[in-house]
């Protein structure tokens, strides 16, 4: 028997747009209110400028021949130009790829080939990587939002700027704008198909739980590259008018500076992000005060690491759940429907399905691999119909490969990675929840936990601890603190100290380059 959990969320009125003219919809009334500061700088960019920067590089490119269809890669940090970028292109047609700017040449290169780009527009300290990576693909112009570098052959930036022009018409529904990249720990990343009506629905599905008030300013630290920065932070914030402050990457002391100096009152972050506000003594030294939100996603929050956070910032540390398939939120938690350790309910107009390992729907308090279907499901992988169809079904219920459970109150909490499951002589032993465990340790800054193979047990859980400054640990006292909290087959039987986690940009700990590393 089919079991679907719908959204609590009353259903939202969706338009069939693009991206950009939904983004820009309230245009009139937003024209002189400052769209985009620039963190280290301190340079704002007005709605109105920004809506005029965006219209004139459609206009540019439509007049140097751009094509509907055309991929634009743009390998940068978060910088106010961004957001110029994604949607001049958008605004003319195009495609864009956002490309991780930490990469290397042959990592940008994979990209630029299985996306088919044309134009690569990067920064100047990325010019190496950059034109190593255009070799053997189908880049044509390397486009720079700074100098150009000598000998480069580069393009200046402000020589794409045209007449100003509207949205070239595209049907919005079937049109892919932009192609982001699923981050690859299954594999050879895989480009992600994303229409203009997938992002639309996305922040219109968002918008009522987040309640933007009119005034507020968001932190924006986290890549526009990566879809949660994308839609969330740049996309989501500034439809709805609210003042996004970029940083290029995230500096703890330059974040607090940036929160008190320009109030911010939403502050989107990663569970590291959250360790820091919970443990750093620094944070004592800055006026936190204008926050009224702290929102984590893209990795598993621990109840009680947020629990902490929240209590020394004084604001409440909340989470939500997507993923870049999902464009990418499916779960988020509403202002004022906080429960601790959950990622939220389900955002409107989606449906859920929580399903076991031999395919049978799980009622309310059971677990089991999260099944989404909604407006915001991708349209497929780009050149990878197996892949697709691994991943969506023929009913459309798209198959996230987390494990979760459903409550009574409709809120969702991710147990874990139905691949990244340790299995200790058949028991599961999820490791997001023993990594949440070690978090709580007085003397440990940063955890991570994976299954190691055993013939008599099948796989063995190992933890990975990072510790504080001048803190002595062993591992048996690590052992023993695990063992004093959780059944005996989630005992961990191995401990490494390291100096760091592996993590990935979005703050996902990267628990298969541990396992390689384990094997040698």
């Amino acid at each position: 028997m089919t079991i679907i959990h719908t959204s609590p969320m009353p259903a939202v009125d969706i338009p069939t747009t693009t991206i950009t003219e939904y983004m820009l919809r309230d245009l009139d009334s937003l024209a002189d209110r400052v769209a985009m500061i620039d963190g280290p700088s301190g340079a704002t960019t007005t709605f109105a400028e920004l809506a005029g920067q965006i219209r004139s590089l459609a206009g540019g490119l439509v007049a140097r021949g751009f094509a509907v269809g055309e991929t634009v890669a743009i390998v940068a940090p978060n910088i106010p130009a961004y957001a110029v970028v994604f949607h001049g292109v958008a605004t003319a047609g195009g495609t864009v790829t956002t490309v991780n700017p930490t990469y290397t040449a042959d990592e940008i290169r994979h990209q630029l080939q299985d996306s088919g780009a044309t134009m690569l527009v990067t920064l100047s300290m990325f010019a190496d990587a950059a034109l190593g990576a255009v070799e053997g693909t189908s880049v044509t112009e390397v486009v720079f939002l700074d100098e150009v570098p000598e000998g480069s052959g580069g393009l200046e930036f402000a020589s794409l700027m045209g007449e100003p022009i509207d949205q070239v018409p595209v049907d919005p529904t079937t049109h892919t704008v932009v192609l982001p990249y699923s981050s690859g720990t299954t594999g050879l990343p895989k480009g992600v198909m994303l229409s203009h009506y997938n992002l639309v629905a996305n922040l219109c599905q968002c918008g009522p739980g987040l309640d933007y008030e009119q005034g507020e300013v968001a932190l924006a630290a986290l890549p526009f590259f990566h879809i949660y920065g994308m839609q969330v932070l740049m996309n989501g914030l500034l439809s709805e008018g609210v003042t996004v402050v970029s940083v290029p990457r995230f500096d703890l002391v330059q974040v607090l500076e940036l929160i008190q100096t320009h109030k911010i009152t939403r502050f989107f972050a990663v569970p590291p992000m959250v360790l820091a506000l919970a443990k750093q003594p620094v944070i004592d030294n800055y006026d936190l005060s204008s926050l009224k939100m702290v929102f984590s996603g893209a990795a598993p929050l621990g109840a009680e690491l947020a629990a902490e956070a929240a209590a020394r910032i004084g604001c409440e540390v909340v989470q939500g759940y997507g993923m870049t398939e999902l464009a990418p939120v499916s779960h988020l938690t509403p202002t004022g429907a906080f429960k601790a350790g959950t990622s939220g309910i389900t955002v409107a107009n989606t449906e859920c399905r929580i399903v076991s390992e031999d395919g049978v729907d799980q009622p309310v308090g059971e677990r089991g691999e999260l099944w989404v279907r909604g407006p915001q499901v991708m349209l497929g992988y780009l050149n990878n119909d197996t892949a697709t169809n691994d991943t969506i079904d023929a009913d459309g219920w798209l198959h996230t490969g987390d494990v979760a459970i459903i409550d009574d109150d409709g809120h969702c909490s991710i147990v874990d990675r139905v691949k990244e499951l340790i299995k200790y002589k058949g028991f599961q032993v999820p490791p997001a929840e023993l990594e949440a465990l070690l978090l709580t340790h007085t003397g440990i800054a940063d955890a991570a936990v994976i299954g190691i193979p055993d013939e008599e047990a099948g796989e063995l859980p190992k933890g990975y601890v990072v510790l504080k400054p001048d803190t002595e640990l062993s591992a048996e006292e690590v052992q023993e603190f695990v063992a004093g909290q959780v059944a005996t087959y989630k005992q961990l039987r191995m401990v490494e100290f390291r100096d760091e986690i592996p993590k990935s940009a979005s703050g996902k700990i990267l628990r298969r380059m541990l396992r390689d590393e384990h094997m040698g």
